[in-house]
């Protein structure tokens, strides 16, 4: 094992409370996107494409289908070092209008024994004209990028929309795609919104404002019935695409969980395939489908993809298991489909369905 393999960076990572870790290795990332030949030399390492993996989606290629999800990247400050990590595309945010503290800290836990992590964080982030000047410095950078907006926690449920109509003005000349974010459970009210009449009226406003695929992002603690409900409201609506799904608040999955706050990794694994594979049935075919929630390994995205994603995200595992996590997800996805007789994802996506 490498004296600077990942295993030996986490024992000192581990060490430090786990949002100074998150900094550290933030400021190490940023470190690298500012040196070109550590990060072609480390890109070489852990990047993986090839043509089985290669989709056209939203009018752009994604190199591989495994990307970060929300969460990590707040600010936009580690975009163009993404891709050093294996990554096929990257999601910045949750960002929100005006900057926010989010909560008190402590705000971020490990749950070591369970391989998951515990966050109430509070979208905290430095707000739309911030990451709008980090977007401007990436004109030359070509690479998939999706942007996550939520409303600010001080506006009133009832002020929502107008959070949002700022959000999609700001960004309506950048990234990819957009997700709306009304399922974290760290902002008081805002899964609230998570009903239809809310979905038409953000989806509606979205067509007025912007041309971007504007995707919905779930919460996994609804009911299968309603989740499908709402998911396909969103899709008439003019959704482009939903993530499925965001943190639990199911704390009866571990007697280690704080009170407060979404938990992510192992321990939503199992809740979020079902949920995912509950909405794929009835929307495979008629929206882009995207899984996030506890996928550790090259079988459990494969099984998301058989079940109906295009695309996976990956976060809370990170920190587990290091960059050497994606490339073992691409390369075991081009193993799996070989196995199966396939020579393109496109051909596994939504094969348990069809």
């Amino acid at each position: 094992m490498s004296l600077f393999s990942y295993q030996n960076l986490k024992k000192i990572l581990f060490k430090l409370d786990p949002e100074t870790a998150h900094s550290v290795a933030g400021l190490g990332l940023r470190a690298i996107a500012h040196c070109p030949m550590l990060m072609r030399y480390v890109t070489n390492q852990n990047f993986i494409t090839h043509p089985m993996l290669q989709q056209k989606i939203f009018g752009r290629t994604f190199p591989n289908p495994v990307g970060l999800g929300a969460g990590f990247d707040k600010n936009g400050q580690y975009i163009t070092a993404m891709p050093t990590m294996g990554f096929g595309f990257t999601e910045i945010g949750t960002v929100t209008p005006l900057p926010q503290d989010g909560n008190p800290k402590p705000r971020l836990f490990r749950l070591i024994e369970d391989q998951s992590i515990q966050n109430a964080m509070g979208f905290n982030n430095k707000g739309s004209d911030y990451m709008l000047q980090r977007l401007e410095k990436l004109y030359f950078f070509d690479y998939p990028l999706g942007i996550n907006i939520g409303k600010n926690k001080v506006t009133p449920e009832d002020e929502a929309l107008k959070d949002y109509e700022i959000l999609f003005k700001s960004f309506k000349e950048y990234g990819d795609y957009i997700v709306i974010n009304i399922s974290s459970p760290n902002t008081p009210g805002l899964r609230d919104l998570q009903n239809e009449n809310f979905i038409k009226a953000i989806f509606e406003m979205a067509k007025e404002i912007t041309t971007q695929p504007v995707l919905l992002k779930i919460a996994p603690d609804m009911e299968a019935e309603d989740a499908i409900a709402l998911c396909k409201t969103a899709v008439e609506a003019g959704a482009a695409g939903i993530i499925a799904t965001n943190t639990t608040i199911d704390y009866s999955l571990t007697s280690h969980a704080k009170d407060f706050g979404g938990i992510s990794g192992a321990l939503l694994t199992e809740k979020s395939y079902q949920l995912f594979k509950a909405v794929a049935k009835e929307l495979y075919g008629k929206t882009l489908l995207i899984s996030v929630g506890g996928i550790d390994s090259a079988e459990e995205a494969y099984r998301r993809i058989k079940a109906g994603a295009s695309l996976v995200q990956v976060y809370s595992m990170l920190v587990y298991r290091g960059p050497a996590l994606i490339k073992e997800i691409n390369e075991g996805i081009i193993e799996l489909l070989k196995n199966d007789g396939y020579n393109h994802i496109s051909e596994a996506i939504g094969a348990d369905i069809k």
